[in-house]
């Protein structure tokens, strides 16, 4: 995808992974955590772009989500990853809790949909994502969100192996630091993903109408 290339939204939708208060608001539990990288980008605004230009071009919109952490999450579980127990431990995105309600600039809006809740970084994994696309007859998959190199390229990853043609927006997303980003955009991603651009190159290609 360019600028001089357009979308085809018949077949294309955008996927906003967890777009939480903990993430997203300057009170948020993990914000701390990528706040320098999401400052530096501005992702807030670009995060805005994208939507906008999604829903101005009339793409479905799906909200990927964690799982919001509730008491007892793990008990009996036989091999929780570090990520898992970290999340635990901080009651990330917990259920009930400010911290996991949608931040307000991109609550689910009429027509929107939301998967059910991912517990480890894939989108689809254990979920009714790839259900949804498919009857929506989705075969392209637009990535914003947060994490560039955990749950964004989780999502990505999977999506490939489903058969998705899959874009990933370079500041549209955030993660801990540079070199995590680097690792996302400039040695992982070129790996998996069909196409890397920025929000602008995205809101542009939107923009071009279909033929």
């Amino acid at each position: 995808m360019s600028a001089t290339h357009p979308i085809n939204r018949a077949r294309t939708a955008l996927l906003f992974v967890d777009p939480y208060n903990d993430f997203l608001a300057p009170e948020g539990k993990l914000w701390p955590m990528v706040a320098s990288v999401a400052t530096e980008l501005g992702l807030l605004n670009n995060l805005r772009k994208a939507v906008a230009a999604a829903r101005g071009a009339g793409l479905p919109l799906i909200i990927v989500p964690h799982h919001r952490w509730k008491e007892g999450d793990l008990d009996g579980w036989d091999h929780p990853n570090p990520y898992l127990l970290g999340g635990y431990q901080h009651r990330v995105f917990e259920a009930g809790s400010w911290g996991g309600e949608w931040y307000p600039d991109f609550a689910p809006q009429p027509g929107d949909l939301v998967a059910t809740e991912h517990w480890g970084s894939s989108g689809f994994a254990n979920t009714n994502l790839d259900f949804l696309l498919k009857q929506k007859g989705i075969s392209r998959v637009i990535l914003i969100g947060l994490i560039a190199n955990t749950c964004i390229e989780s999502t990505g990853r999977f999506a490939v192996e489903l058969g998705y043609h899959v874009t990933l927006v370079r500041d549209a997303t955030a993660a801990a630091g540079p070199e995590a980003m680097r690792a996302a955009h400039d040695i992982n991603g070129p790996t998996y993903a069909h196409a890397i651009v920025t929000t602008a190159e995205l809101v542009a290609a939107l923009a071009i109408p279909n033929t």
